[in-house]
């Protein structure tokens, strides 16, 4: 497949997509009427940023051209950009059409959106990936989650929340475009076999015929030379187990310290902004969230003057009790982010029955 670009924003999507599935085709820049757009079914939640667009509006010189999918005249990329040229009292804005699946329309916005500007948030971004799940059932979780700039591990779990569609495919497509069993122990088993009755096949050909990497073939051969079982058994983790803490080797699970999901703000901002939203500060459960995320405004500084100052006989309870307190903010985290994948599935299990 070769993509037919002909522009700095083509090129740069044209290394997005290299999964030999879709075929992107950008027209040449031109003058599009701003009013003639729409920013319907953008990956964003919230929607435009009102400070980011302010900022982009009073930014010299000329903004990228966005990107708009012709057959709906819905933006692809750039909404931000188009409401700074609509804060300047611009009637037109530079574009450059894609023309294609509504589909692919969709996942070059996710894919942009998390590469450049004001990257899309992590519950935006499980959302859509919740969404392309549902488009595109079939490709694989590694797939989806360099679309979406998730972790594959948290694709699977989206995956596992979706209907049987999402999750039943026999094979998935990776991003080199190859089929794959969705099951390793399967792909195992299968290689065990034509190792067994074909044993002068190169790695290379039983890796090709069965599906799996050459290296998992190799490690198979291994295994069987050795008398063991082609197939890895991996115990079964205790559900209620603690995680491990990370260490030498080992990425941490826990969230980036500082991580407010809108690049350049401080929890003052987010806070004074969510205090402003009636559907918080009109009901009692949203006052009572305000509240508690307002005690979490003190500044570094004074978090160590309290730590100082703790008496020493009091240091271990007060130890355990702030991580207890910070186990239960970050399963109440977990839980906030998994509802908003949740509604988002529940919301596209309704459209496909409707529909």
């Amino acid at each position: 497949m070769a993509l037919q670009v002909d522009s700095p924003v083509g090129k740069r999507i044209s290394e997005w997509l290299t999964y030999g599935h879709t075929e992107i085709k950008l027209q040449p820049v031109r003058q599009v009427a701003i009013d003639s757009l729409s920013t319907a079914g953008s990956p964003r939640i919230l929607g435009v940023d009102p400070e980011h667009a302010e900022l982009l509006a009073v930014a010299s010189g000329d903004l990228p051209p966005i990107i708009v999918h012709r057959e709906t005249m819905r933006v692809i990329d750039g909404a931000h950009r188009l409401r700074a040229a609509q804060l300047r009292g611009e009637r037109q804005i530079a574009a450059q059409f894609f023309s294609g699946d509504d589909r692919d329309a969709f996942i070059i916005a996710v894919r942009a959106n998390i590469s450049h500007g004001l990257p899309l948030s992590l519950a935006d971004r499980k959302v859509a990936a919740a969404r392309i799940l549902e488009s595109h059932p079939q490709w694989s979780d590694r797939m989806v989650a360099s679309i979406a700039g998730l972790a594959p591990r948290t694709i699977a779990e989206i995956r596992g929340q979706g209907p049987d569609s999402v999750t039943g495919s026999p094979v998935r497509v990776g991003r080199d475009g190859r089929l794959r069993p969705t099951s390793g122990t399967e792909g195992r088993l299968r290689a065990s076999e034509l190792i067994s009755s074909h044993p002068d096949l190169s790695l290379r050909q039983i890796a090709q015929a069965v599906g799996i990497s050459p290296e998992t073939a190799r490690d198979v051969r291994n295994r069987m030379r050795r008398g063991e079982d082609p197939v890895i058994r991996r115990p079964v983790q205790d559900r209620g187990a603690r995680p491990e803490t990370a260490g030498p080797g080992r990425a941490s699970a826990q969230p980036a310290k500082g991580d407010m999901r809108v690049l350049g703000r401080t929890r003052a901002d987010v806070i004074s902004r969510l205090k402003a939203d009636p559907a918080l500060r009109l009901s009692e459960t949203g006052r009572v969230l305000l509240r508690l995320l307002h005690i979490h405004l003190v500044e570094t500084d004074e978090w160590n003057r309290v730590c100082e100052n703790i008496p020493p006989h009091c240091s271990i309870i007060v130890a355990d009790l702030a991580k207890g307190c910070a186990q239960m903010w970050h399963e109440f985290a977990e839980r906030a982010e998994r509802k908003v994948v949740e509604t988002a599935v529940s919301a596209s299990a309704a459209r496909s029955a409707g529909g």
